[in-house]
């Protein structure tokens, strides 16, 4: 008996290139290509010029005050006419502010993460918002079905930013998911390729969330300095760590190793935490402290090498991906 499990890979493919399939119905948009809602880098130009360019933008809130997000929201609207939303941290502050705003300006789709997906999703979806939420386990998945949401994000352990404790890569967790799941599933962790992008489908995702490669471009509101190491990278450049508090993949760089020496001395929440301070990523994705800021970034970082307009990085995408064989044996 074959161990084969056939996700319907032809079908999705066809439908991506009809440009149409779950992904794109649910969300009305052109590409099932989400952009990630990254902490100082996804304000209102990033997020409308993912939009104009046929994907789903996405303004980071986790990194604004509410009034800046009110204000991104505003200038985004004015930006593009087809849509786009917010990605909200569950666990930082200002929570039920935040909310208001996006109700008050009328968003329509909500990305949510770090905390329970039956926190907001019932509130949201009686104003008619849909509402995925991003998980790292198949466990969480299944609670995420259950909630109601109307998409998943599983988002393997390669991604950057806020992470995982289980360090499950996207190649096992998306077709893990797949089985245990009936709403439409969205990839993220390690893709900035369209060959990514079709592999990612292939195991079972019906669409995908960028986000490294959407860092490195002229759009993203993060710093120069930022944007010009990370296409620098390596491979084995970065790494997760802070397990103790939340864990987040992060470049070494003079903060990632004074962390690691305090690791030497023992795994002492507090005095990491003391370290850490306050607005660690901000000096460093925002303001372009590349030794004392804390710098997040996936692993595919290794296979960026230019920062590019969003136009140019849809034109990559999409080309990469109707080039991409699938071998037949």
């Amino acid at each position: 008996m074959s161990n084969f499990i056939d996700f319907g890979a032809a079908k999705k493919l066809k439908e991506m290139n009809e440009n149409q399939n779950r992904i794109t119905q649910l969300f009305q948009v052109k590409y099932p290509i989400i952009q990630g809602g990254m902490i100082w880098h996804s304000g209102w130009r990033l997020a409308s010029a993912v939009s104009n360019n046929g994907g789903l933008g996405l303004i980071g809130s986790a990194s604004m005050y509410p009034d800046i997000l009110r204000e991104n929201i505003q200038k985004c609207k004015a930006a593009t006419d087809k849509p786009f939303g917010v990605n909200i941290a569950l666990l930082y502050p200002n929570l039920e502010e935040i909310i208001n705003i996006i109700l008050e300006e009328k968003v329509k789709i909500v990305f949510t993460s770090a905390g329970s997906p039956k926190a907001y999703t019932e509130t949201l979806q009686k104003e008619g918002i849909k509402v995925a939420h991003v998980v790292s386990s198949t466990k969480f998945a299944m609670k995420c079905e259950d909630a109601g949401v109307d998409a998943i994000v599983a988002e393997g352990f390669e991604a950057g930013g806020h992470n995982g404790r289980d360090e499950t890569t996207t190649f096992c967790l998306i077709p893990n998911v797949k089985q245990h799941i009936s709403k439409p599933l969205i990839a993220a962790g390690g893709i900035a390729l369209g060959s990514q992008m079709k592999a990612a489908m292939i195991l079972g995702a019906d669409g995908v969330q960028v986000g490294s490669r959407f860092a490195a471009t002229v759009e993203a509101s993060s710093h120069e300095n930022w944007k010009n190491k990370l296409i620098s990278l390596n491979e084995g450049d970065t790494h997760l760590t802070l397990k103790e508090l939340a864990p987040v993949r992060m470049v070494k760089n003079k903060f990632f190793h004074d962390l690691e020496k305090l690791y030497d001395q023992g795994r002492d929440a507090e005095v990491l935490k003391e370290t850490l301070g306050r607005a660690r990523a901000k000096r460093g994705m925002f303001e372009g402290d590349l030794e004392e800021g804390e710098l997040e970034i996936g692993q595919v970082s290794a296979l960026i090498h230019e920062i590019l307009p969003v136009e140019k990085v849809f034109e990559n995408l999409l080309k990469e991906f109707r080039d991409a064989s699938v071998m037949e044996l």
